[in-house]
């Protein structure tokens, strides 16, 4: 059952993790986007798209509480506000040749639990293997982490994600450099995340079509307008008409 608005009743009942309230989001006094108003809720999968320099990126570090909203708010529940937000940033060079085991890497997820602590608990290591299990790279824990190939790091860097995650995963352009078949196994593991164990997905990305194919919503970030709601009403709206017919 549906509201008018094309988003489940249900959906009301339940509580958001992460809302933008009328908020405008820039840096330095420069607007990027105004008067935003959107929820995430456990179990969503929202896919973020755009053009290039439309303020996908500061939509991320604005959730992220990196940097604060020019106006309005944004509010966290409970559970996330410890910074327990799984996140997968795009890869720079220097990250890919990052000189350290699988397991090393995976562990640094819990750095924020850490503190002052100079040891991982029992716990969190425990933990860390159930992760590395559920992203099938627990045999490579040994490994040096810039040995793998581009898809198991991505698998290293989602598990390592999933240590620091409690109910949401924001990741940022995650299949960039992948071939297709390590593209699809990503596609595939988050599907299970999502639909197996109801991790809330924010992921920006330029594959339109499978966004459009696997998201719940679609958030679309234009120059001077955005677009939040379901991927068929999207398709109905005038800019998913001409982004999503663009061959990318």
């Amino acid at each position: 059952m549906k509201k008018g608005n094309g988003i489940p009743m249900e959906e009301t009942q339940k509580k958001p993790l992460l809302s933008c309230v009328h908020t405008r989001l820039g840096y330095e006094d420069r607007v990027v986007m105004d008067d935003l108003n959107i929820s995430i809720y456990p179990g969503d999968y929202v896919c973020v798209v755009g053009e290039n320099g439309s303020g996908k990126s500061t939509l991320i570090k604005t959730l992220l509480g990196l940097i604060k909203p020019l106006k309005g708010e944004v509010q966290a529940a409970d559970c996330l506000k410890g910074g327990s937000i799984g996140y997968l940033p795009q890869q720079t060079l220097a990250q890919k040749d990052f000189p350290a085991t699988v397991m090393e890497v995976v562990l640094s997820g819990f750095l924020n639990e850490c503190r002052h602590r100079p040891f991982y608990t029992r716990k969190e290591r425990e933990m860390a293997y159930q992760n590395m299990e559920k992203l099938d790279v627990l045999s490579l824990k040994k490994s040096c982490y810039r040995n793998l190939s581009g898809g198991q790091q991505q698998r290293v860097l989602l598990a390592r994600a999933l240590c620091a995650a409690d109910r949401l995963l924001i990741l940022d352009e995650p299949v960039t450099g992948l071939d297709p078949a390590a593209a699809a196994d990503l596609y595939e593991t988050l599907d299970f995340l999502n639909q197996k164990e109801q991790m809330a997905i924010l992921m920006v990305t330029h594959d339109i079509q499978n966004a459009l194919f696997r998201a719940h919503k679609i958030l679309h970030i234009g120059a001077e307008t955005h677009f939040y709601s379901s991927p068929e009403q999207y398709l109905r709206s005038e800019e998913g008409k001409r982004f999503a017919a663009v061959p990318r």
